[in-house]
């Protein structure tokens, strides 16, 4: 069994259940390592979510290490090959709920800055860790309610690398430098319920709103450049209905999400998909727009260089930079003009039953995260 000071973490913390915005624990031991390590640590906990927030040094630069404990639910637990909570290595593999994503980096974080701390107990500017329980939920209770709290302090980051699994084949083949925004729509359209052999069809708001479904997946907008692809959007849900044969339906739900790029700002698809629903006429409608995730990047500055020079010295690879993936707590700094870079394991089993990450890449993330440490603040003071 390996024995390594990040597999041990890492299957300490993967054995607590913190399913969001559940912590089961993690903080307080994460906790008690960084203060024996040296650095100041405070809980900044907002209703059932766990805050941490860890730092050594002052003044600039300032490097956040940026992550969360939660997990999502691991889901039936027969078409799990071992218990998703008991961390289990068969053929050089852990698998277990968090393997992945994100509680290996959580603890290569902690095992790099004991290891940095210990040797640059006098190093340069400030280097912090967040973590938060409220990443894998609606993220409102997280890091989107402390970056706030650290503004006013005068706490915010010069640079944010965050934890997540960007690789896809081996760990550092991919690193996240800006993610697009997310947007969750919701359109209601209103008619008159009826019974189907005497309701008029132009009552049915099901008929009414056709040709908009169709325009909606139709539209296309044409806005990428060389880091981001083009906006997409994605019908995900359509409901009408009461369920008989008989009826036609007195309200017709159209859930869709964009993603777009930093070209288009979620104001200007807003006004656009409004005038297309206009054009379109379906009748009497509603439309609930809400923007979970702003866009940003590519990220500037040293941290972009930093991570794909340890990659290639370290890991023998010249990483790809794309701002591909879904979205990450990243978005609560880097529209602030924070250049954010995310580095992790590889995220093929991320979210899926067996969730699992290669040992040998779980032994080499935290010298990875110390060099990108050293590299963001040189020299002692």
């Amino acid at each position: 069994m390996n024995s390594s000071p990040v597999f041990e973490l890492a299957v300490e913390l993967m054995r607590r259940e913190s399913v969001t915005p559940a912590d089961a624990g993690c903080m307080e031991l994460i906790g008690a390592r960084l203060e024996a390590a040296g650095m100041v640590v405070e809980r900044i906990d907002v209703g059932e979510v766990c805050n941490l927030f860890a730092r050594h040094g002052e003044g600039g630069p300032h490097l956040m290490l940026l992550g969360h404990t939660d997990v999502v639910p691991s889901g039936p637990l027969a078409h799990w090959t071992s218990p998703p909570f008991v961390p289990e290595v068969r053929d050089g593999v852990l698998y277990g709920r968090g393997a992945s994503d994100m509680k290996s980096s959580d603890a290569a974080f902690v095992v790099a800055l004991e290891k940095f701390l210990a040797e640059h107990p006098d190093h340069s500017g400030t280097v912090s860790l967040l973590l938060t329980s409220d990443e894998e939920g609606p993220a409102r209770d997280g890091v989107r309610a402390v970056v706030p709290e650290l503004e006013r302090r005068g706490l915010l980051p010069d640079a944010c690398l965050v934890g997540e699994p960007s690789s896809r084949e081996r760990l550092g083949d991919t690193i996240r430098i800006g993610r697009r925004g997310s947007i969750q729509a919701k359109l209601k359209v209103r008619g008159i319920q009826g019974h189907t052999a005497y309701a008029d069809p132009a009552d049915n708001p099901v008929h009414r709103a056709g040709p908009l479904i169709a325009a909606l997946g139709r539209m296309d907008f044409d806005d990428g450049d060389e880091y981001f692809p083009s906006t997409r959007l994605q019908i995900s849900n359509i409901n009408a209905g009461t369920g008989a044969d008989n009826v036609t339906p007195g309200e017709l739900e159209i859930w869709f999400n964009l993603r777009n790029n930093p070209n288009s700002p979620a104001d200007e698809l807003e006004a656009r998909l409004r005038r297309l629903i206009q054009e379109s006429d379906p009748g009497d409608w509603s439309l609930d727009w809400r923007v979970s995730g702003e866009p940003f990047g590519p990220a500037t500055g040293p941290l972009p260089a930093v991570v794909s020079s340890t990659c290639r010295d370290l890991l023998g690879i010249e990483p790809v930079a794309d701002t591909g993936g879904g979205t990450s707590d990243g978005r609560f700094l880097g529209p602030r003009g924070i250049p954010v870079v995310e580095l992790g394991p590889v995220n093929a089993s991320i979210h899926q039953v067996d969730e699992c990450i290669r040992v040998d890449e779980l032994d080499r993330l935290p010298e990875v995260y110390r060099a990108i440490i050293a590299g963001m603040l040189p020299g002692d003071s």
